[in-house]
């Protein structure tokens, strides 16, 4: 599955990411991608793709209610997914992480929301 709001080289980078998991490699890498819906407090922040079903993405979740999550998501699903205007899901282009994912996932956490 190709998402509009990923890049090819975000997507490489992803899947990279996703068959050193896979060969069970312990990795805390930094988000590659910031995805969010410009019009509700929806945000990812992705860190890979599942190598045998790309369709599936990992990273963390925070879907507006207080409780960000590590977990996986259909790209799909967010390909569908729309704010109170109708507006579809970006990418924050000027995103550039600092820290591997743990550090994002203890700070939202801390928060009750991704701050980046």
């Amino acid at each position: 599955m190709s998402a509009a709001f990923i890049s090819p080289s975000e997507r490489e980078r992803l899947l990279a990411n996703g068959r050193a998991t896979a060969a069970g490699e312990a990795i805390d890498p930094q988000p590659i991608v910031k995805l969010f819906t410009p019009d509700a407090n929806v945000t990812w922040l992705l860190t890979e793709l599942d190598p045998d079903d790309p369709g599936i993405a990992f990273g963390l979740c925070d879907l507006g209610v207080g409780a960000p999550e590590l977990g996986y998501v259909a790209l799909a699903e967010l390909a569908c997914i729309r704010g109170r205007y109708g507006l579809p899901i970006e990418c924050d282009d000027h995103f550039h992480p600092d820290k591997p994912l743990s550090a994002y996932a203890a700070e939202a956490r801390h928060a009750g929301r991704i701050t980046a």
